[in-house]
């Protein structure tokens, strides 16, 4: 049974889970009419889809502890996934990471973080929780609206000049 709670002092060694590789067979095209936002989905051929995986983080949990809130997944004591809450001076705590082991997706844990981070968002005065997910990541902006998530933003210029270029950032909100 997968538990979710607050990574403490003592097991802060848990918030060093690496990161795996995903696929990216598509992305998610947001528009907006001025008043809402909307998507649509492009999804790629299959010569185009390819496996990604993000550089692991070096998290130091003593010098973020004091604005960061780290929730562990646990299956028994081991650590299967995390998320990383950062307070922010927006009405909205900021989601930084959200990982679970590729052994334990599709088990519904992600979305049990997500609930506990709205709980900490509410419980810490913020109105939910916002991120940022690149747009040729499909599959987590796809979880991102199945646990309720809307678009809020879209950063079009962020990678320019960098090995990622072409990519963009979509900012999604969630009200806890």
């Amino acid at each position: 049974m997968i538990s979710i709670k607050i990574i403490e002092n003592d097991q802060k060694d848990d918030i060093k889970i690496p990161n795996e590789p995903f696929s990216v067979f598509g992305k998610m095209i947001p528009c907006y009419n001025g008043e809402k936002w909307s998507y649509s989905v492009q999804y790629f051929d299959k010569s185009a889809i390819f496996d990604m995986c993000f550089p692991d983080e070096d998290y130091d949990f003593d010098a973020m502890c004091e604005d960061h809130t780290f929730l562990g997944a646990y299956d028994g004591d081991k650590c299967v996934g995390i998320a990383v809450l950062k307070r922010d001076f927006f009405k909205y705590m900021y989601l930084y990471d959200l990982k679970v082991s590729s052994a334990y997706r599709r088990r519904g844990i992600g979305k049990m973080l997500i609930e506990k981070a709205k709980e900490i968002a509410l419980s810490n005065g913020y109105n939910g929780i916002y991120l940022h997910a690149q747009d040729n990541n499909l599959a987590s902006c796809l979880f991102y609206v199945s646990c309720g998530f809307y678009i809020g933003g879209f950063d079009n210029n962020l990678y320019k000049g960098t090995t990622q270029e072409g990519k963009s950032d979509i900012i999604f909100y969630l009200d806890a």
